[in-house]
């Protein structure tokens, strides 16, 4: 196989080497399963990567009528990005996160794109970014234990990639609005009544409602397939305009201390006190520095750009007091 038949044409699935995910391909439908089962599926930017190198492959191969995306196990579809990622990297280097999102963005447009219908095969917890996942795939089955939740206020985040964009277009405007502003989890059921999943299925029967629907989308004609998809995603593509400004907004945000507290709460498995920083806002001007905003200088060793309610410089613990 030469190099544009291994860009433009099909692989054998065993053909790649995949680290994070697993994936196969049988009789016209190629599974992307989010291996992670101990993070919850949570991915990472190396899953990313090859989620859409996957997706690319389905893309290509005619001999690939439909996608199913999943999550390994049955405790989580997926719960989002990697929580220590946030809370330890990007905080340090946010500009690493607009890089991030790259894989991210492209992991979502292709699976809208791709050509064939994907199917979300929801096996458990559906959370942040695999809600938006869920969102991106053209039909989705669930297990009857299976949860969904926008956690983005509570953990310092915004659910802006898909969420907010798709959200109100499949369960409506008030519906949406309570999943990303108040953040309550919903079960399988009333994911079914408000219009977030088209299946809920025992999850002994979950592998066989989704072989029916398989079957039931391999039995049409490709070409139509393919631009019934187009037609149907037209309000969702005009809503995902809004994508870059996400982007960008959050790259900054992931520095302040609103997602350094979120996460690390959420890691320690402790709550965060909310209100506490609400009166610090009021009070000070700003919760988004802890110890105050970046303005003190050490006339001693020269650093700068350190909080104003230091009283020692960090660096050479010289007094800070004029």
């Amino acid at each position: 196989m030469n190099r544009y038949e291994k860009i433009f044409r099909g692989r054998p699935a065993n053909d790649f080497d995949f680290q994070e995910i697993l994936y196969s391909k049988k009789d016209w439908v190629a599974t992307i399963t989010l291996n992670r089962p101990k993070q919850y599926n949570a991915y990472t930017g190396t899953e990313l990567w090859e989620i859409c190198e996957a997706l690319h492959d389905v893309t290509v191969d005619d001999r690939i009528a439909v996608a199913v995306i999943t999550g390994a196990g049955d405790k989580a579809f997926c719960t989002g990005g990697d929580a220590t990622t946030y809370s330890t990297i990007y905080p340090k280097r946010p500009h690493e996160f607009y890089a991030w999102w790259e894989f991210y963005e492209r992991m979502l447009y292709m699976i809208r794109t791709c050509g064939k219908p994907v199917i979300a095969r929801i096996n458990g917890v559906v959370a942040g970014g695999g809600n938006e996942i869920n969102l991106a795939c053209d039909l989705s089955i669930a297990a009857e234990h299976a949860r969904f939740i926008q956690p983005g206020t509570r953990t310092g985040s915004v659910s802006a990639g898909g969420a907010t964009q798709w959200l109100p277009l499949a369960i409506g405007d008030k519906r949406s609005r309570w999943m990303v502003m108040v953040g309550d989890e919903i079960n399988a059921k009333t994911a079914l009544e408000w219009g977030l999943v088209n299946e809920v299925v025992p999850y002994e029967k979950l592998d066989d409602a989704v072989k029916g629907l398989c079957d039931k989308l391999i039995n049409k004609f490709p070409d139509c397939m393919r631009y019934t998809k187009v037609q149907c995603n037209f309000w969702g593509d005009l809503a995902w305009t809004t994508l870059q400004h996400a982007r960008d907004w959050l790259s900054v945000h992931y520095a302040t201390a609103e997602p350094i507290e979120g996460f690390s709460a959420f890691l320690e498995k402790r709550k965060v006190d909310y209100v506490g920083m609400r009166e610090k806002s009021a009070k000070e001007g700003s919760h988004s520095y802890i110890y105050g905003a970046p303005f003190k200088s050490c006339a001693k060793c020269q650093a700068k750009y350190m909080p104003e309610e230091f009283s020692f410089c960090g660096k050479c613990g010289a007094s800070l007091e004029q």
